[in-house]
């Protein structure tokens, strides 16, 4: 309820603000297990994700964000999990494969971390984790914004990955992650401008 009710809100502030383009929203199945994968500039790209995306989005969080009780408590109501950044996490492991087991749609940052200069980083090897131990479709996405007012931010959903052909030549979590990052990256080089 609470999810809806943002991604509402977040709607009507979003579009005007930050003049939002939207595009290949279609290639994120109706159904089953997804991860969207996209690069990361600012706190605001997982509402921007959660307020374009056709489904519900699932984010991992910092755990620092839920150390208040109701930062906390908010992040939850809105499908946040917290992970120990850093760290081999096995529970945000573990809570991430559920929300996948389950058919729901989890959102990923592959870098782990904001970008500085705006360009896609390089990737941690946990995404590649939840996309080879998962039975999802993945979905590169690229957020290109520098979040000022009245500017121009687009958001590009590229078609879904082969990741059978990554699990056939047995990649590793850390060559997924690449694969991943290079279509993000892809994507960033074809609509930057």
């Amino acid at each position: 309820m609470l999810y809806n009710f943002a991604k509402f809100i977040f709607t009507i502030l979003f579009y005007p603000v930050y003049r939002m383009k939207v595009t290949g929203k279609h290639h994120i199945p109706k159904k089953g297990p997804v991860i969207i994968c996209t690069n990361h500039t600012s706190n605001l790209d997982p509402p921007v994700v959660g307020t374009t995306a056709s489904r519900t989005v699932h984010f991992m969080a910092k755990e620092e964000l839920f150390n208040g009780k109701f930062l906390g408590g908010l992040l939850r109501r809105v499908h946040a999990f917290p992970v120990k950044r850093g760290l081999a996490d096995r529970n945000a492991l573990r809570g991430g494969l559920k929300i996948l087991e389950e058919g729901e749609t989890l959102g990923l940052f592959p870098e782990g971390t904001r970008s500085k200069d705006g360009k896609p980083g390089n990737p941690l090897p946990g995404v590649g984790f939840f996309a080879l131990r998962s039975k999802a479709e993945v979905v590169p996405c690229v957020i290109i914004s520098e979040y000022k007012l009245f500017r121009r931010t687009k958001v590009i959903y590229g078609k879904p990955m082969d990741v059978e052909s990554f699990r056939k030549n047995k990649a590793s979590a850390k060559e997924m992650s690449e694969g991943i990052m290079e279509e993000i990256r892809n994507l960033y080089e074809i609509h930057k401008n």
